[in-house]
């Protein structure tokens, strides 16, 4: 029996994803094993890498969209998996305004805050 769950995203960029994710400190993968409970392997075509033996993997849907796959189990294990996915939501989010921004001619500024 799979332990993986796929959570639907509003992740559509995968290169802005990458970045995101990088941003984090997380080490990406394409087209890679998602590691799961007891060995258990799933395919995806972006991989983060997390400490630990689990994965988070994401998978590109025909509408353009990603699809999270992931042992949320095992990611809460060693993971606050809220937390983490909130991260990587959020980071994305900003990451894909800049770019929007960038795109459409305007220059961004960017400041620290805390």
């Amino acid at each position: 029996m799979s332990h993986f769950s796929t959570l639907r995203t509003k992740i559509t960029d995968a290169e802005i994803l990458k970045s995101s994710l990088r941003d984090l400190g997380i080490s990406v993968k394409n087209v890679a094993d998602v590691r799961g409970y007891n060995g258990q392997r799933v395919r995806a075509d972006i991989v983060a890498t997390l400490d630990g033996e689990y994965d988070l993997g994401w998978s590109r849907n025909t509408d353009g969209s990603f699809d999270l796959i992931a042992d949320l189990w095992g990611v809460a294990k060693k993971h606050n998996q809220t937390e983490l996915i909130n991260s990587i939501n959020q980071k994305y989010a900003v990451n894909k305004t800049l770019a929007e921004v960038k795109r459409s001619g305007h220059s961004v500024v960017t400041q620290s805050v805390g």
